[in-house]
């Protein structure tokens, strides 16, 4: 497995079909449409307007995307410019082989890197491979949303999970 930064003219193809089997088959998105390939471009284009990177896991043998991974604001007023959401996904067919580990420990690093302080993760409460996977790397349980979602005939508990990191060095209070 090689980690990359992704891009939409490489990957979006692939970025598409693991966001789209992730809403029609799980509740780690809490959406009931398909995406399109002109609103991965945008995120892309989001993305990287706001220096946000979308890491990504290539398997070495067969080029295919494994699997991604991203950041983003968590709020958007300006006392929350350290705090940013994070969200990761697998392709079905590369599940189980630690590929999450791998992009979230990198997706880590770089929010060190960029002097964040609070990774937040909002994660499906009956999602247990993606709590322990968390906690694992160090993220506590911050609290529960109730019945936040309602997907596939019932109601579903948001989870919320954070990690601090000793970034920034210097915060300072002013806009993004």
């Amino acid at each position: 497995m090689r980690l990359i930064d992704c891009e939409f003219s490489a990957h979006g193809d692939a970025v598409l079909a693991i966001f789209n089997h992730a809403i029609l088959n799980t509740t780690a998105l809490y959406e009931y449409q398909p995406r399109t390939l002109a609103y991965v471009e945008g995120w892309f284009h989001a993305k990287r307007d706001a220096d946000y990177p979308v890491l990504g896991a290539v398997d070495e043998e067969s080029g295919r995307l494994m699997g991604f991974a991203s950041y983003g604001a968590f709020r958007p007023h300006a006392a929350y410019r350290y705090s940013i959401e994070h969200s990761v996904y697998v392709d079905v067919d590369f599940r189980r082989r630690g590929v999450a580990r791998v992009l979230m420990e990198a997706l880590i690093v770089r929010a060190e890197q960029q002097q964040y302080h609070t990774l937040v993760a909002g994660i499906d409460a009956a999602n247990a491979g993606s709590i322990s996977l968390h906690e694992q790397l160090g993220f506590e349980r911050a609290g529960t949303v109730r019945e936040a979602g309602f997907k596939f005939g019932r109601w579903l508990d948001l989870a919320f999970y954070q990690k601090l990191l000793t970034t920034p060095e210097h915060p300072e209070a002013r806009s993004r």
